[in-house]
């Protein structure tokens, strides 16, 4: 799979642009502002119909427009169709193959993409809420359906939470209500998390594997789901809702008390351990910089094993980030397989034959200089 020609129309600080890539390796040359990162975040936006760095559609109009456009030509299994997104202020579209596609879940998955980004490298240290983004993006491209029940899992998580605050300031009493939306939330938290046990069971295969490579075969990495209600990864269907279903039911009281909902995948977490020890509480920078390279070059793996096909990879500003040891592994996992998009104030101090053979573009205040 790869982005054979992109066009940009009003996005961010681009009035205009088109431009075709190499399969292989692309870098994008530019100082800090200029424009390199925008770029990034639309072929990011293409795939997920999304910007990673903002929730706000809006800002990715640029200031005196009223709508940006994001077109792209891939290439897939030897067959080439369009993919496009168009941003308004009322909303967006996203269009496959010239057609509007009226739910994402339909949209999501044509262009499958894995970013690695500084902000990647607080995957294991950062909050539980980067590591359950970073489950849901990746699944959601895979099996596209769990963004329908992720998005109604949310919606009704709203809607109880918004009836537990009511209930604690005693504005109602209608505790039948609760459990109706308990009810139908719990339908789609069992799908939810049976999706996500999967996922986890492939990745960690992936992921030990790459992270030996990484450690010279000293280091295996495991991962663990961390769910705040009793369910495992060996429990089926029925028995995740015959627990979550009791959860819910003994924690109630306390929710009402509290006025928000206590349980729940929204509140779950993925713990990683290195030799045994939590990586994120005794792990060295080193080493959660490799778990989190392990992690991200995981996906590109887990993605092909489930799609057949090599994603896209997006390295922004990430190089940078790495020592030498650890860019010439990421950089010899990725050569000839993978179309990659490399980032950076400057290629000075990488070393590395797939760089010497990547196509060169250089940003300069939105444009690209010939």
């Amino acid at each position: 799979m790869h982005i054979q020609q992109l066009s940009l129309t009003n996005y961010r600080n681009y009035n205009q642009l088109s431009v075709q890539f190499d399969d292989k390796i692309n870098v994008i040359i530019g100082e800090n502002a200029q424009g390199k990162t925008n770029l990034m975040e639309s072929i990011y936006v293409l795939g997920f119909s999304k910007s990673h760095r903002t929730t706000k559609d809006k800002e990715l109009i640029q200031w005196d427009q009223n709508y940006a456009k994001i077109e792209g030509s891939i290439v897939k299994r030897n067959r080439q169709f369009p993919l496009e997104i168009q941003i308004t202020n009322k909303g967006k579209k996203a269009k496959l193959n010239h057609l509007e596609q009226r739910r994402l879940s339909d949209y999501i998955g044509a262009l499958n993409i894995v970013m690695f980004a500084p902000e990647d490298l607080n995957l294991v240290k950062g909050s539980p809420q980067i590591r359950r983004r970073f489950i849901d993006m990746e699944i959601g491209q895979i099996q596209p359906v769990y963004i329908y029940h992720l998005g109604q899992y949310v919606k009704i998580l709203k809607q109880r939470n918004h009836l537990l605050k009511q209930l604690q300031k005693r504005k109602t009493d209608d505790v039948t209500m609760l459990r109706v939306l308990t009810e139908q939330m719990t339908e789609h938290a069992v799908i939810i998390l049976e999706k996500r046990f999967l996922f986890m069971k492939h990745l960690r295969k992936w992921a030990n594997e790459i992270h030996r490579g990484i450690s010279r075969g000293i280091e295996d990495l495991d991962l663990q789901y961390a769910a705040t209600a009793e369910v495992s990864e060996s429990d089926n269907k029925e028995k995740i809702m015959t627990t979550l279903t009791e959860s819910f039911a003994e924690v109630e009281t306390k929710e009402i008390e509290r006025g928000t909902t206590l349980i729940g995948p929204h509140r779950d977490d993925v713990v990683f351990y290195v030799n045994g020890k939590n990586v994120q509480t005794y792990g060295s920078q080193g080493q959660q910089r490799t778990t989190a390279l392990s992690l991200k070059l995981a996906e590109i793996e887990l993605i092909y094993q489930e799609t057949k096909d090599y994603p896209i990879l997006l390295l922004d500003d990430v190089l940078s980030e790495l020592d030498d040891y650890r860019q010439s592994h990421l950089l010899d996992t990725i050569e000839g397989k993978v179309q990659t998009f490399v980032s950076t104030t400057s290629v000075d101090g990488i070393h590395h034959q797939t760089l010497e053979k990547a196509e060169i573009f250089r940003i300069d205040q939105g444009k690209i200089m010939e």
